[in-house]
């Protein structure tokens, strides 16, 4: 199992792993291949994949704005969960949060994902319930949930 920074010439894969993990959410414009494109160029050395004789089974996106860090769209295939590689991932991104000195990192995860919450709890990431989140589109985005 290799793995490595992530490169715009993984995406087709990284895009079809995606798709096949339940509870995630996606939009046309962010998570396509020009704005992941854009995301790895501002953040070529905090994005991830997993490669297994060939093939793609995990990524993760990672990036900051000199101050904090983001967590994005972690996944990992079927064929390779409970097996350590989503720790592996993680540990990857965060060490090169930490090579950027970024000291805090979070992530957002749908609240009926029970998978994905069980385990961010268990990489130590905790629910915080002083604040909201709130968001604005800033022009049209098709909404895509696995």
């Amino acid at each position: 199992m290799e793995i490595r920074k992530m490169t715009i010439s993984d995406y087709d894969a990284v895009y079809e792993l995606w798709m096949s993990c339940k509870n995630m959410g996606f939009n046309d414009v962010d998570d396509s291949r020009e704005g992941i494109e854009r995301f790895l160029r501002r953040n070529p050395d905090t994005c991830f994949v997993a490669v297994d004789e060939g093939r793609l089974v995990g990524v993760i996106l990672g990036g900051h704005d000199g101050r904090r860090g983001f967590i994005h769209h972690a996944a990992v295939a079927g064929t390779h969960r409970r097996q350590g590689l989503g720790t592996r991932l993680v540990q990857a991104c965060l060490e090169a949060m930490k090579a950027e000195q970024i000291s805090k990192v979070a992530l957002l995860v749908f609240k009926y994902n029970d998978d994905g919450n069980a385990f961010w709890e268990k990489q130590g990431f905790t629910v915080r319930e002083d604040l909201n989140y709130r968001n604005m589109a800033l022009r049209e985005l098709v909404r895509i949930d696995t």
